[in-house]
């Protein structure tokens, strides 16, 4: 009998935009995520020099609920499958 995949390898992706400070998207990955300063700013750069990043991994339902919260902060962002 054949197991299914363990649904853990999924990510949020939040990608690069003209609207939103690069100081509010540091505090909104603080403040929703919980992630210190330094990663927050961390992540910050990479969206706006790689024009993504990877801001949570988890089960297909935890990224989906992030991604719906940065939504809710006004930040582009996706998830898919984490390869």
């Amino acid at each position: 009998m054949d197991r299914p995949e363990a649904d853990v390898p999924w990510v949020t992706l939040v990608w690069n935009d003209p609207v939103n400070l690069m100081s509010y998207v540091t505090w909104v990955f603080q403040t929703h995520f919980g992630y210190s300063r330094a990663k927050a700013e961390t992540l910050m750069m990479q969206v706006h020099q790689e024009g993504r990043a990877a801001v949570s991994h988890g089960t297909r339902e935890k990224v989906e609920a992030d991604t719906e919260a940065m939504h809710s902060y006004g930040l582009w962002a996706t998830f898919q499958k984490d390869d």
